[in-house]
């Protein structure tokens, strides 16, 4: 079936003419060979086709109970199964051999295979076979040895035979003892039940986990962070925690043939040794954490600020007159408070100083403002109210920053707040009158169907708190 069967078939038949059967039959739901078929329809005795190898000789297509035979020559020639052949090969598997036995000079042995091959000349046997020696009255047998180390000669009857054959079929030295042959073994090692093999002392002992030969018996041994049991061959967990001082720093938990090191809360292991976890190692903030003196504190990155309701959360916020918008992905917009949409991608800080969201001074900031009032007054909101002594002299001032909330769509219309009865009269005359020329002037565009490129247009609602700013406005909605 392959090339290695090739060659092996070729050393058998160097020196023998002849031909001999192969193995191969044309089965009798084949009725001719196939010539144009790897095989030519032939099975092998196995029942099977597999092959990797074929080396057939010429021949026409034949009919009827076919085999084939092989010569030295290696061709596979077609015959018919009932014509005399010289021979046949068999292929036999097994996991060892036993070798010829080695004899004294003109002490004949005569071999017997399990497959019926007999003969002298036999380098190596397989196992079942037998070696007979009439001179010494001796059958020996190829075995399986119980030590696992492969096939070896043996008998029936226990201990040595004549040391001249094959040493007696010791496994150690064969010498004479009364004038009768006798098997001895190494130091260290025992004579097996048979007579002629030699066995370790540890063999079928019962140790859980080492034998160690000593003075021609053995010892039960345990390994590291085990001791021996009262049996003498059982072996027992040492518990390492339990001795005085313990081999951890902090916590030890003990294990099977071992221990090992844990660390109280608020630490973690760094090169074996327990080391205190610095403030920021499991701190909840979201973006950044800073350590101080007494803990940590959360900050957030540039373009947000920390959450005004979880200190450990940061929400969106604009620290510059400009920033991207953040957007889903919907394609809906957001920005900060204090910022309008431009251009659907950019957020455009609000100026509320120039909507008159102060009573007195302003000054913008990003996405805020800050009311400022002059001496003698003090702040109270967005309005400047006249200290109690009213000499005019610097008492108090104060300033106002609005904390900015959680970002909303900058197209919502923000949240107005409750106001003085008097700022209510200002604010609704200041609309009506902003409405008006906020007319005025639609119509004076509209005319001149003309304007610049990227423009804004507002609505103005007069002076009023922040959440009343400017909102822009599509210009298909103008008046």
């Amino acid at each position: 079936r392959s090339t290695v069967a090739e060659e092996a078939i070729s050393l058998l038949l160097q020196n023998r003419e002849g031909r001999l059967w192969l193995g191969l039959s044309l089965p009798s739901s084949v009725p001719c060979t196939k010539p144009s078929q790897r095989l030519r329809g032939f099975h092998w005795v196995t029942g099977d086709r597999d092959t990797d190898y074929t080396n057939w000789a010429p021949s026409e297509r034949l009919c009827g109970e076919i085999c084939a035979t092989v010569s030295r020559e290696l061709l596979w020639e077609e015959r018919r199964c009932e014509e005399a052949a010289d021979g046949f090969l068999c292929q036999y598997s097994y996991g060892g051999s036993c070798p010829r036995l080695a004899a004294r000079h003109g002490v004949p042995v005569t071999y017997a295979t399990p497959f019926g091959a007999r003969g002298a000349e036999f380098l190596v046997l397989p196992p079942r076979s037998a070696a007979l020696v009439p001179d010494l009255g001796l059958e020996l047998r190829c075995e399986e040895d119980d030590s696992g180390a492969g096939p070896r000669w043996g008998r029936d009857a226990p201990g040595a035979w004549p040391c001249e054959l094959s040493g007696g079929g010791c496994a150690g030295t064969c010498g004479e003892d009364g004038g009768r042959p006798r098997c001895s073994c190494a130091e260290g090692s025992l004579l097996a039940a048979d007579g002629r093999g030699c066995r370790s002392p540890c063999e079928g002992a019962q140790c859980q986990h080492h034998c160690v030969v000593a003075e021609g018996s053995f010892v039960c041994m345990c390994s590291v962070g085990y001791r021996l049991g009262a049996d003498g061959s059982s072996c027992e967990d040492i518990d390492d925690c339990a001795g005085e001082p313990g081999p951890c720093e902090q916590e030890c938990v003990n294990t099977q043939g071992g221990f090992e090191c844990r660390c109280h809360a608020g630490y973690r292991m760094v090169d074996g040794h327990c080391q205190p976890l610095p403030p920021c190692y499991a701190a909840p903030c979201q973006q950044r954490c800073e350590e101080l003196a007494q803990g940590y504190r959360c900050a957030c990155l540039p373009g947000y600020a920390v959450h005004p309701l979880d200190p450990t959360r940061c929400r969106l916020h604009c620290d510059a007159s400009q920033c991207p918008a953040v957007c889903d992905a919907t394609g809906a917009c957001e920005c900060p408070e204090g910022f309008l949409l431009d251009d659907g991608e950019l957020c455009v800080d609000i100026d509320e100083c120039d909507s008159g969201h102060c009573q007195s001074n302003c000054t913008n900031t990003p996405g805020s403002f800050q009311c400022h009032c002059p001496p003698g007054y003090e702040l109270r909101g967005i309005d400047c109210e006249l200290l109690p002594d009213g000499d005019g002299e610097e008492v108090f001032s104060g300033d106002l920053e609005p904390v900015p909330s959680t970002p909303v769509p900058s197209r919502a219309p923000p949240k107005a707040e409750l106001l003085h009865p008097g700022v209510l009269v200002g604010i609704a005359a200041g609309a009506l009158l902003s409405l008006l020329a906020l007319l005025a002037l639609g119509f004076h565009l509209g005319g001149k169907r003309c304007r610049s490129h990227g423009s804004m247009d507002y609505k103005y609602s007069g002076p009023q708190e922040k959440e009343l700013g400017l909102q822009p406005v599509p210009s298909g909605q103008k008046p």
